[in-house]
């Protein structure tokens, strides 16, 4: 058989967990995810939530973070404030931790979506607002939204001269919201890039990295229609593209 030299990017993809499965903890994930990393050129690795995946991570040329359950408060240094809590994988967070702070060694691209952009945070030192309804009763925004994943259902206001209105086109987006968390206290070397009209952090970026950035919607589920979204996908897997050509792969994940 004819061997192919590959020279679309590898994407390590997290994972859901949901451990109160029948039998066993299952980790699982969206095909959209899968979907969207393929449609902009990419070739998605699954990473499973075990430590073994770390080892994974280094044959990647890319990290992308999915969405899920909540944050525990304990991963960020918090007590519980008795939010009506979803999904939660104290082995997930771990994990996710773990696989941006080897991106972050191996100089790697990184894209988080909206647990994504909260892992970014909680990995650099930041915090979470635990329930959003509590902290602004008073939205008119719904960020749990009862509409379909593909129904864009408030704006986003983006600063102008980010990476991400650059990698978007444009400086304000309508975008889908699946979310009762979000950043509260930015970490260090991030700076907000995009704000929901009541205030809430839609999406942060490093600026001393050559990429890694999150956003709090889910563009992965937008790609079919949206613009903007195909540009971010798009985006990203060109840095991770020109990652493998620069030869940084193979480096030190897991140690």
């Amino acid at each position: 058989m004819r061997r192919v030299t590959l020279n679309k990017p590898f994407i390590g993809v997290s994972m859901s967990r949901d451990e109160h499965a029948a039998g066993a903890p299952r980790d699982w994930i969206r095909k959209t995810y899968i979907g969207a990393v393929f449609g902009a050129g990419g070739l998605p690795i699954l990473l499973p939530n075990e430590p073994q995946s770390l080892e994974l991570l280094e044959y990647c040329d890319g990290l992308l973070l999915t969405g899920g359950g909540d944050f525990d408060p304990e991963s960020f240094g918090a007590a519980d404030e008795g939010t009506d809590y979803s999904g939660v994988s104290k082995t997930r967070d771990e994990m996710e931790l773990a696989f941006i702070r080897a991106a972050e060694r191996m100089a790697m691209p990184v894209l988080g979506i909206c647990r994504g952009v909260q892992a970014l945070a909680v990995a650099g030192g930041g915090t979470l607002i635990q329930d959003i309804p509590r902290v602004l009763p008073d939205s008119p925004l719904l960020h749990s939204q009862v509409q379909n994943r593909q129904q864009p259902t408030h704006k986003v206001v983006i600063e102008p001269q980010s990476q991400i209105a650059k990698l978007l086109g444009g400086h304000q987006v309508d975008v889908n919201s699946f979310h009762h968390q979000a950043i509260s206290r930015v970490p260090r070397g991030y700076v907000v890039t995009a704000r929901a009209e009541d205030g809430v952090i839609e999406a942060i970026e490093n600026p001393d990295k050559e990429f890694m950035v999150g956003v709090q919607w889910h563009p992965e589920d937008l790609v079919g229609h949206s613009r903007e979204a195909q540009n971010l996908f798009a985006g990203f897997i060109e840095a991770s593209r020109q990652y493998r050509e620069r030869g940084q792969r193979y480096g030190t994940a897991s140690h």
